[in-house]
């Protein structure tokens, strides 16, 4: 497996995280404006040899899509014209459990959003490895 990214997308940011060039390590990697996060995505695909990139689909626990998940659907249409492998993956709870990582490091997540959103498409990046290994 080679290297992935992973992508929390948000209202206002987007959080971005990516594995070793092995695939195997997922690390936060940084925090960017909505407007920016296909300028760095294309970026980072032309720099490193990206194989794919995951982005984190909001369903709500029932299962359901909402708009957040028509907006992501939407971004997702734009990543695929960076002519890499695009997966959905669901994110439920991944801003929560960032969040308390955060917590357990002595962090304040209400102060540091940009961090919980790297956290969290690290996250979502590790689901997607741990279910896709061997």
């Amino acid at each position: 497996m080679g290297r992935w990214i992973g992508v929390d997308y948000g209202e206002k940011r987007v959080g971005i995280a990516m594995t070793d060039e092995l695939g195997k390590i997922p690390m936060p990697y940084k925090t960017v404006d909505k407007k920016d996060a296909m300028k760095v995505l294309q970026e980072l695909v032309r720099e490193y040899e990206i194989e794919g990139i995951v982005v984190g689909y909001p369903v709500s626990m029932k299962g359901e899509r909402g708009k957040s998940a028509r907006k992501v659907e939407e971004f997702v249409g734009k990543v695929k014209k960076l002519g890499v492998r695009v997966e959905l993956w669901d994110e439920r709870l991944t801003t929560v459990e960032a969040e308390r990582i955060m917590r357990e490091l002595g962090r304040k997540p209400s102060r540091e959003k940009e961090k919980v959103d790297m956290v969290a498409a690290s996250l979502i990046l590790e689901s997607f490895l741990r279910k896709n290994e061997g």
